[in-house]
This record gives structure tokens, C-alpha cells and sequence, in this order.
């Protein structure tokens, strides 16, 4: 048997799971529109099945999955040059995550760490899928056969898990079908920490709203939660090193070096015996300037629901043209039956 080819393609998801944070643009959404101008197809999920892993309030479903569109589209995705749509309008990645729950084991699910994090100590009382949920994550990946995928350090175990998926599968029915994808882990920002705590990543989920700057802040809130944003007494040092062991600091360097397309090398360089009082000004309106048209065009596609629907059904149809073909051949290689 020759070895199969595998087309590359770039896949990745957020969940529809409320207002989306700086952290989110600088790692994820940021790098997707980088991303739509290589060579490469490109397809961005929302992935409200992974959502309900835990119980949603349905109306606020819809709204955040329109939320999230928005955002992709808002930050710079083109719906013409990417595929833009969500999960479950795609059956496919059900159907092939069943085939996955069949070939993944117990033991591998157990030891995710996610799920451990997640379920706490009421893990018998968690759901199932949130449990199986790292095989429906495999599914949506290789579903289009997907060589790459933007992943942050708290995916990529998950991912990992992706390739023993697929290996597993190839071996089990001694083909080469679905690839071993590999991960994009790269950029000054990958991981935005918490304003509050820069040990902490910046999360939608912190109760405290100081934690976090979210793309629908207006700019007085961006340049107010900046400038309360934890830093310590000391100024900017000379070079990088120097902020080993200043969390907040480290993380503000990065924002700005994020930002601005800059290294974090370069950004030191500049402010190098500043204080902060006198960075954070410049920090903010850097953001600002940044962020706010973003905001402002969020709210201007969130005001047409209608034509985010439009949007996330013509990603899905043409999602699904390559999805089913990719499934069928799964289905053959198994040994379903079928009629048609």
C-alpha cells in the first residue's frame, strides 16, 4: 500500500462560551487570519457541541455562537478565504466521533487533565461527554483529515490524544488514512495571563472582571482595567531575563509586544527604565487602538443575526462537502454496511 498524501489543512474551534477575552484574540483569532492568507485551507469552528458537555441555558447558546462569528469575522476572518461555521451543522463530526469513542480507550480519557480540572471532585456527577469530549475533539479534526492545528499549552494534550486516536485507528485497520496532525504553538502571546495574577491565564471564567479585557470593553474600560492591571514596584529592565520571577510584569510585555507584531525583546529595549505608571498609558492606548474597531464591528454584525446565521450555514455546507466523502471512506474501512 502506498502512503496517502494528505492535503494540508489547518483546523481549529473555540466554544460559544460567553464574551470573548484579549487572550482568546492573541491566541487563537489573531493567528487564524495570519493564517487564511498562506496556502493552506483553512477551516475555524464554533463548536457548540463541546459546549454543552456542560448545561447551557439554550438562548444563551445561540447568542454566544453568534458571538463568537461575529468575533472571527470582526478580527479579520473572510468567510470567502476561510470555512467559518459551527459544529453541529456539520453531522459528520458526531458520526465520526462515535467511531473514535469505539477506538479510544477508558484509561486514556482518565488521564486528561482537563477533565480532572473540570470535573473536580464530582466526577461521577459530570456528564459523559464531558468525560468522551477529547474524542469528539479528534473527530472534528480529523474529520477533514487535518495536518495542523492552532492549539494552545492546555489543548495540546488533547491533541496529543488526536494522534493516538488516528494511530490507533490506522494500526486497528492497518490503513494510513487519517493523519498524525501536528500542533502550532508559536507568538509572544500564545498564553495571556490573568491582570490580576500573572500566574493564571486570562479566562472568561474568573469571577473578577479586572482579570480580563474582552472584546466587547469599550475603550474607557480597556484603559481603566489596564491601568489597575497588577504590576510590582520595580521599573523595566534592560533585558528580558531580568523579568524572570515578574509574572505581571512579563505578561504586560508580552500584551504590548503581541500587539504591536513586536518581540518582546524589542518592546524592553524601548521602555527600559520606565515605571509603569509610565508604560501602562502607552499600553492602553496601544490596545485601544487596537481592540475598539473590533468592537465596534462585533456590535454592527451582532445587530443581523440573520446574516451570521447565513454565514455559519454556507461554512457549513461547504464543510460538509469535504467532511462526508471523508467519512463514507471511514465507514468502508470499518466495514458498514450501507446503501447508499
Amino acid at each position: 500500500m502506498g502512503e496517502t498524501i494528505h492535503t494540508p489543512r489547518v483546523f481549529s474551534g473555540i466554544q460559544p462560551s460567553g464574551n470573548l477575552t484579549l487572550g482568546n484574540y492573541l491566541g487563537a483569532l489573531k493567528r487564524f487570519v495570519e493564517m487564511q492568507e498562506s496556502d493552506i485551507e483553512t477551516l475555524y469552528c464554533v463548536v457548540d457541541m463541546h459546549a454543552i458537555t456542560v448545561w447551557q441555558d439554550p438562548a444563551d447558546l445561540r447568542h454566544n455562537t453568534r458571538e463568537v462569528t461575529a468575533a472571527y469575522i470582526a478580527c479579520g476572518l473572510d468567510p470567502a478565504k476561510s470555512i467559518l461555521f459551527n459544529q453541529s451543522q456539520v453531522p459528520a463530526h458526531a458520526q465520526l466521533a462515535w467511531i473514535f469513542n469505539c477506538t479510544a480507550r477508558i484509561g486514556w480519557m482518565n488521564r486528561m487533565t482537563q477533565f480532572k480540572d473540570k470535573a473536580g471532585k464530582n466526577a461521577e456527577k459530570s456528564s459523559l461527554g464531558l468525560l468522551a469530549y477529547p474524542a469528539l475533539m479528534a473527530a472534528d479534526i480529523l474529520i477533514y483529515q487535518a495536518t495542523h492545528v492552532p492549539v494552545g499549552e492546555d489543548q495540546k494534550q488533547h491533541l496529543e490524544l488526536a494522534r493516538d486516536i488516528a494511530a490507533k485507528f490506522n494500526h486497528d485497520f492497518d490503513t494510513d488514512f487519517f493523519p498524525s496532525p501536528d500542533p502550532l504553538i508559536d507568538g509572544e502571546a500564545t498564553r495571556v495571563m490573568s491582570l490580576r495574577d500573572g500566574t493564571k491565564k486570562m479566562s472568561k471564567s474568573d469571577p473578577s472582571d479586572q482579570s480580563r479585557i474582552t472584546l466587547r470593553d469599550d475603550a474607557d474600560t480597556i484603559a481603566k482595567k489596564i491601568r489597575k492591571a497588577k504590576t510590582d514596584p520595580e521599573p523595566l529592565p534592560e533585558t528580558l531575563k531580568e523579568l524572570e520571577g515578574r509574572p505581571e510584569a512579563r505578561n504586560l510585555v508580552n500584551i504590548y509586544a503581541a500587539l504591536s507584531g513586536r518581540t518582546a525583546e524589542s518592546v524592553i529595549a524601548e521602555f527600559s527604565g520606565q515605571q509603569f505608571g509610565q508604560f501602562k498609558p502607552a499600553l492602553a492606548e496601544l490596545a485601544v487602538d487596537h481592540l475598539a474597531p473590533i468592537t465596534q464591528e462585533m456590535n454592527r454584525l451582532m445587530a443581523d443575526p440573520a446574516e451570521i446565521d447565513r454565514v455559519l450555514g454556507n461554512g457549513a455546507d461547504r464543510a460538509a462537502a469535504i467532511a462526508e466523502p471523508i467519512l463514507d471512506k471511514t465507514y468502508d474501512i470499518v466495514g458498514m454496511v450501507r446503501s447508499r
